[in-house]
């Protein structure tokens, strides 16, 4: 790698080395089940192609906006503006097929190396400057006015290169990380249900409610108005801060609370090894408290009767979280009681046997956290490599491209 002592590249309008392309208009009576793929915003899925959610039409289309390989298939047409913008590279999968009139297409030679500047912070700057006030959408003009600097040929086949090879390390990680959590989704539907049994298990499970394993109790706010109620030592959680499925362990808040605001609240204060489940909204997501913690209304937290209970508890909340959903009620929004979920019946095996299957699903799910973070670190890099080469701050060898 070198420095910018070696010249700079020459900044080039899109519309100057390629050109954009907007999609094909047609009318519901052309959507058919079979026919040409309509590639739409739906079809793009964290930068790679998707295929869940389909439409096909039965009509004329122009030859010019049949896709080819190594097009770049960008969003320019939204109702949500965060949208504006996506895009993915073709591949010959959907060569032949078209794109809806709310997308783009932008076609050179190129594209390899330009796929990386539409996924750039300097092409997103470039769309919010173009955006209009009111409608999210860019036009064929603005996409074709956009700047890129751009580099030799052989210097962009090296670039590419070593951007490709930080996808292929992603793409690894993404897929193997699909695989470990479908493992675990196996090993939950095994364990949690006692169709599988660990080694040196046996004797019939007890259906038992869920209160008598575990005390089940509501959360509670005070007034906010009291500030002395607040900044106490006492981490206090809301739904938004629990997410669904990881090891799911919670120890800090960005909000605590004091002794005195939790003793004015209908708030109990949940000891180490809780299972805190939400109970409004998005029912039944649910972590585990690494020490003592409060909670707003949001939640129906289980206090383990025995902590060996614990992380068995947490994977059945998980397992079986559409039974949360269905025994919810309510006028103005979904909610399930403590009361309600303390009856919900569970099958459940003595308490050694709960905590050996709690331990083995918990080392699935920091296996799998370890790979997440691994993931992560690639997206980063990939990110800082984008920034250095995209720009010319950091150079590469001609040769790296051999």
């Amino acid at each position: 790698m070198s420095t910018l002592t070696e010249p700079s590249w020459p900044n080039v309008r899109l519309g100057d080395v390629g050109q954009s392309l907007i999609g094909l208009t047609y009318s519901p009576s052309s959507v058919k089940r079979s026919g040409t793929l309509v590639l739409r915003s739906s079809n793009i899925q964290d930068g790679s192609l998707a295929f869940d959610d389909n439409v096909y039409v039965d009509c004329a289309v122009p030859e010019k906006i049949r896709v080819r390989e190594n097009d770049i298939l960008i969003c320019v047409r939204n109702g949500s503006r965060r949208l504006i913008g996506k895009s993915v590279i073709l591949d010959r999968r959907v060569v032949g097929q078209t794109f809806g009139a709310f997308m783009a297409v932008y076609r050179s030679p190129s594209n390899p190396f330009l796929q990386y500047f539409f996924q750039s912070e300097d092409f997103k700057r470039q769309i919010d400057q173009h955006l209009g006030a009111t409608i999210n959408q860019i036009t064929n003009g603005s996409l074709n006015s956009f700047v890129v600097a751009l580099p030799t040929a052989p210097e962009q086949q090296a670039i590419t290169a070593s951007l490709q090879d930080a996808d292929r390390l992603i793409a690894t990680l993404e897929r193997l990380i699909a695989k470990k959590q479908a493992i675990k989704q196996g090993m939950m539907q095994q364990l949690l249900t006692g169709r599988t049994r660990l080694p040196g298990f046996e004797g019939e499970w007890t259906v038992t409610p869920v209160g008598s394993l575990a005390r089940v109790t509501g959360g509670g706010t005070p007034s906010t108005g009291v500030s002395s109620y607040w900044g106490g030592g006492i981490p206090w959680f809301t739904p938004a801060e629990i997410s669904s499925g990881g090891a799911g362990l919670v120890a800090t808040s960005e909000r605590t609370i004091t002794q005195d605001g939790l003793a004015n609240s209908a708030a109990t204060l949940l000891p180490e090894g809780s299972v805190l489940v939400t109970s409004r909204a998005s029912i039944g997501n649910c972590a585990v408290a690494a020490v003592p913690v409060a909670t707003n209304q949001g939640f129906t937290s289980m206090i383990p009767r025995d902590r060996r209970s614990t992380w068995f508890l947490y994977y059945w909340v998980q397992q079986y979280r559409a039974e949360f959903e269905s025994r919810s009620a309510g006028s103005t929004f979904l909610e399930i009681s403590a009361s309600k979920v303390a009856a919900i019946p569970l099958a459940a095996p003595g308490l050694p046997e709960q905590q050996a299957i709690g331990e083995v699903l918990r080392d699935a799910d920091t296996e799998l956290d370890a790979l997440k973070s691994r993931l992560a670190k690639a997206r980063a890099i990939k990110a800082g490599m984008m920034q250095q080469l995209l720009t010319g701050r950091t150079r590469l060898p001609v040769e790296a491209a051999s």
